[in-house]
C-alpha cells in the first residue's frame, strides 16, 4: 500500500477539483464551488471543520485580499461607468474616421473593447462590428468569431484585467514583471487571428478601401473621450513604478487604486454622473458575485496551505507530475470548464506556487506562471460555456459548434506558444 500514500495528496487535490468542477457545472457558483472544494480538502487532509472556519475567516482580513478586492470594484464600477455614460460608444464614434482598411476595421472596435475588463464583453463590441461590416461579402459566422477573437487579445498582458492582478497578487511580483513575460501571448494572438480569420483566402472582404480625413477636432475629441481609460492606464502603470522605485515600503497596489479612484472622478465629472450612478453600482449583483469570487479564493489558498497538501505532494512525488499537472493540465481543465480567467488563477495558482516554494524552485516562479496562464486562458478560449462566446454567438444568430470548431485549432496553437515560450524563459 505504499504506492497508496504516495498518490493519496494528488487524490485530495483531485477530489477538490471535481467538486469545484461539479459545483461550476451545476450552477452551484464559481464563489460557493471553490469553498466547497476547499471545505472538502480540507477536512479529507485532517483539519476539523473549526479549524477550516478559522483559516478561511483570517483570510479576508490579510492586506492582499483587502487591496485586490478594491482593485476590482474600482475597475467594474469604471467599466459600468464607460457603458452607461455612452462614453466608450462616443469614443468609437470619435476614432472610426482614422480606421480606412477594412479588416482593421474589423478588429479594432473588439480589441479596443477588450481593454476594458467587462463579463460579456464580446456583446458590448457586437453591434460594432455588425455596423463596420455592412456591404461586406462575409458571413455572420465570420463576424461572430473575429469579434469573439480580438475581444479576448489583451487578457494576458493587459494590467487592468482581473486575471492579471490576481496573479501578481498571489505571487507577490510587481505587474510590470509578469506583462514583460507574457506580452508574446498578445502578439500570438494578433497572428493566430490573421491566420485563420483574417488574411485572404479565408475571409474575403470585397468592400473598396474606406478614405477618411483627420482634423484637430477628431483628435481633441479622442482624447477627451478617452481621457479615464487613459488615466487609468498610464496612471496605474506609472504610479506603480514610482512607487516601487521610491517607497518600497509601501505597497505597489496603491498606485492602481489611486489611477482608478482618479478615473471614476474624471468618468463622473466629464459625465456629470452623480451619488445615484454609484449607488446604482454598488447594488448590482456582478459586482459582488466577483467580489465573492475574490474572497473564495483567498480563502481556498489559506486553507491549502493550512492542511499541508502542498507539503504532501512534493514528498511523495519527484516533482515533475505534480509540476506539470499545477502548470497546464489543471488551469486548462478549471478554464475550460469555468470560461472566466479568474477562476483558473484563483483554483490553481495556489497549488503551482506552493509546490515551487517547497521544492525550492522560487527562481522559476515567473516561467511557471507563464506557462500555467497560456494554459488556463487557452481553456477559457476554448470554453463552451464562456459567456462572451454564448452571448457573442447569439447575437449575430449563429450555430454554437460551428463557430466552436472554428477555435479550436487556433487555441491549441495558442497553448503550443505557450510551451515553447515557457521552454524560453527557462
Amino acid at each position: 500500500m505504499h504506492w497508496f500514500t504516495e498518490v493519496l495528496p494528488f487524490l485530495k487535490v483531485i477530489g477538490a477539483f471535481i467538486l469545484m468542477l461539479i459545483g461550476i457545472r451545476n450552477k452551484l457558483g464559481l464563489a460557493l464551488s471553490i469553498l466547497l472544494g476547499g471545505m472538502v480538502m480540507g477536512l479529507l487532509s485532517g483539519m476539523d471543520l473549526a479549524g477550516v472556519f478559522e483559516v478561511s475567516l483570517l483570510a479576508v482580513t490579510q492586506e492582499q485580499f483587502l487591496f485586490l478586492a478594491a482593485i476590482v470594484g474600482l475597475i467594474l464600477i469604471l467599466s459600468d461607468a464607460q457603458e452607461r455614460s455612452g462614453q466608450s460608444r462616443r469614443l468609437m464614434e470619435a476614432i472610426s474616421g482614422y480606421l480606412i482598411n477594412p479588416r482593421l476595421r474589423l478588429i479594432f472596435f473588439p480589441a479596443l473593447i477588450g481593454l476594458l475588463p467587462m463579463p460579456g464583453g464580446a456583446v458590448f463590441s457586437a453591434p460594432m462590428v455588425k455596423a463596420v461590416s455592412e456591404g461586406m461579402t462575409m458571413q455572420d459566422e465570420d463576424r461572430a468569431v473575429i469579434n469573439y477573437w480580438f475581444r479576448h487579445v489583451w487578457e494576458l498582458a493587459w494590467p487592468l484585467y482581473p486575471g492579471v492582478i490576481l496573479t501578481v497578487s498571489l505571487a507577490e511580483i510587481p505587474v510590470g514583471t509578469f506583462i514583460s513575460n507574457t506580452w508574446p501571448g498578445v502578439l500570438a494572438m494578433f497572428v493566430l487571428g490573421w491566420l485563420f480569420f483574417l488574411r485572404p483566402g479565408v475571409l474575403g472582404v470585397d468592400r473598396p478601401d474606406l478614405l477618411t480625413s483627420s482634423s484637430p477636432a477628431q483628435w481633441r475629441t479622442v482624447l477627451r473621450e478617452g481621457l479615464p481609460l487613459l488615466v487609468a492606464i498610464i496612471g496605474a502603470v506609472g504610479l506603480e513604478t514610482l512607487i516601487s522605485k521610491t517607497m518600497p515600503g509601501v505597497s505597489f497596489e496603491w498606485g492602481v487604486i489611486i489611477a482608478l479612484i482618479l478615473a471614476v472622478f474624471s468618468i463622473m465629472v466629464q459625465n456629470r454622473l452623480g451619488e445615484d450612478f454609484l449607488i446604482e453600482v454598488l447594488r448590482k449583483k456582478s459586482l459582488w458575485t466577483m467580489l465573492g469570487v475574490i474572497v473564495a479564493i483567498f480563502m481556498f489558498k489559506d486553507i491549502m496551505g493550512a492542511a499541508g497538501i502542498v507539503e504532501a505532494m512534493a514528498r511523495s512525488s519527484s516533482g515533475g507530475v505534480a509540476l506539470f499537472a499545477a502548470a497546464f493540465f489543471l488551469p486548462f481543465l478549471v478554464g475550460m470548464v469555468a470560461g472566466i480567467n479568474v477562476a483558473f488563477v484563483g483554483a490553481t495558482f495556489p497549488l503551482l506556487l506552493g509546490l515551487l516554494h517547497t521544492m525550492g524552485l522560487q527562481h522559476q516562479t515567473v516561467p511557471y506562471l507563464v506557462l500555467a496562464s497560456f494554459a488556463g486562458f487557452t481553456g477559457v478560449m476554448i470554453s463552451p460555456i464562456h459567456i462572451c462566446f454564448l452571448l457573442n454567438c447569439n447575437y449575430f444568430g449563429v450555430d454554437l459548434a460551428k463557430a466552436w470548431r472554428r477555435l479550436v485549432a487556433p487555441c491549441l496553437l495558442f497553448a503550443l506558444s505557450g510551451c515553447l515560450l515557457f521552454w524560453f524563459l527557462l
